[in-house]
């Protein structure tokens, strides 16, 4: 399949040079260590190399991606598929049922992504067949250390023995790979350092007191108004606690962190990611690898512990070549190293007026891919049935077993009375705002 053509479905003009470089690299057949800053692309730098390596020719799975979160693992699924490639790609993940994971195997994917704690189950389990598997990506590696996924990855390697090449990346310096990767004589491609990938991004600081810390935030995000805004917190009990805050305020917003449920934290991404929610309250947890849109503005209200946490949060905004703000809430006892003297401080003063809701609301539909349904099926529905006009449709979204879809708020009532007794390829299901 032609580099082109694959472009063209991905809606880019051009690979750039850290892609190119990887590409070139991956088709010479050596270990390919690949580290770039998040937002830089690497997702399609290690996805092309991998479409090269498959034959169609061959049944079962002939590439494994191994990520550490569940939303990297799914936004690499759609981005495989916007590719339209013809080769069946599925995610396997913690949270998502196994039922449905072992039922996609009876007709296995070319290219399987997953989590390598849920990899390592169905491995145990002999869910699916390893022995064809000939690439192996280790995306978001120190990232998966990080997570404490060692254990998991080398029992994975370990029971890997067709492997040809490995592709590993990360958004950090590698001092040593560790061995039990298998990577030998790799071809290093460093743009961490690149000057032509370095974002566009404005600090302001924000000085405040322990105190008031939180005051002071309110007062921030009702300057910074309809913006899409990202809250980086250090801890899960900051994020709630700035959630009642916001509850009180009567201000929309979502939470996004570890000790949420799995179809908690895909909801909230989704309504942030279709522009029903501008703000989102987290933990690092939203600092790499997700799904979500170019961000205006960064607040961080604690400071991550380290340079790099710091960077990895900041790279959510400015990404590629667009512009962002990232705002440092700062108490006048606390003391960040990697910070430099020079950064401008923010005013506050004056009266802002609570930023108003966004003008997309999201739709929960109680049907998805298993009962046949699709975007053109929900489209239809909205259109022809709900009374809406094709620019009053947001972005749809269609899982498993449910489907979100992005409609002008304004519009809701009326599009739930009309859909009230619809059915969807004559079927009858529950259509509702989702929370």
């Amino acid at each position: 399949m032609m580099v082109d053509t694959i472009l063209e479905k991905l809606k880019i003009t051009s690979l750039n040079e850290m892609q190119q470089s990887a590409i070139a690299a991956a088709k010479k057949g050596s270990d390919v260590v690949l580290l770039a800053p998040t937002g830089s692309g690497k997702t399609i730098g290690f996805l092309i190399p991998v479409l090269n390596s498959l034959n169609a020719d061959i049944k079962g799975v002939q590439a494994l991606v191994l990520v550490p979160s569940r939303e990297l693992a799914l936004q690499i699924e759609q981005v495989f598929k916007q590719m339209g490639t013809g080769y069946k790609v599925n995610c396997c993940y913690g949270g998502h049922p196994v039922k449905i994971e072992r039922n996609n195997f009876g007709q296995a994917p070319a290219v399987l992504i997953g989590t390598p704690g849920r990899i390592a189950y169905h491995l145990r389990h002999q869910n699916f067949d390893e022995s064809g598997i000939t690439t192996l990506v280790l995306d978001e590696f120190d990232k998966a250390l990080e997570f404490g996924f060692q254990e998991d990855m080398s029992y994975i390697i370990r029971q890997l023995l067709s492997l040809r090449q490995r592709i590993l990346t990360s958004a950090t310096s590698m001092q040593e790979i560790p061995e039990f990767t298998g990577i030998n004589n790799a071809v290093e491609i460093d743009f961490l350092k690149d000057i032509k990938v370095k974002p566009d991004l404005q600090l302001k600081k924000v000085l405040t007191t322990a105190a008031d810390k939180l005051d002071t935030l309110f007062q921030l995000i009702c300057k910074i108004g309809y913006k899409t805004t990202l809250i980086f917190c250090n801890h899960r009990e900051t994020v709630d606690r700035i959630s009642d805050l916001l509850i009180d305020k009567d201000l929309a917003h979502d939470i996004f962190h570890g000790g949420m449920e799995q179809d908690e934290r895909e909801r909230a991404l989704l309504k942030f990611r279709n522009g029903s929610i501008k703000i989102l309250i987290t933990t690092d947890l939203a600092s790499r690898g997700l799904d979500i849109p170019e961000v205006e503005c960064i607040i961080h209200y604690q400071l991550p512990y380290t340079e790099d946490a710091f960077l990895h949060r900041n790279g959510r905004t400015a990404r590629m070549n667009a512009k962002g703000t990232a705002y440092l809430v700062i108490a006048d006892d606390e003391k960040y190293p990697f910070l430099k003297e020079n950064i401008a401080e923010e005013n506050l003063k004056g009266n802002f007026d609570l930023p108003k809701d966004s003008e997309w609301q999201t739709l929960y539909i109680a049907a998805g891919k298993k009962d046949k349904i699709n975007k053109i099926d929900i489209v239809g529905l909205l259109i022809k049935k709900g009374g809406l006009q094709k620019e009053e449709v947001g972005m749809i979204e269609v899982k498993d077993q449910t489907s979100y879809v992005a409609v002008k708020r304004t519009l809701v009532d009326k599009v739930l009375s009309a859909l009230a007794n619809e059915r969807i390829k004559n079927k009858k299901v529950k259509i509702e705002i989702a929370m």
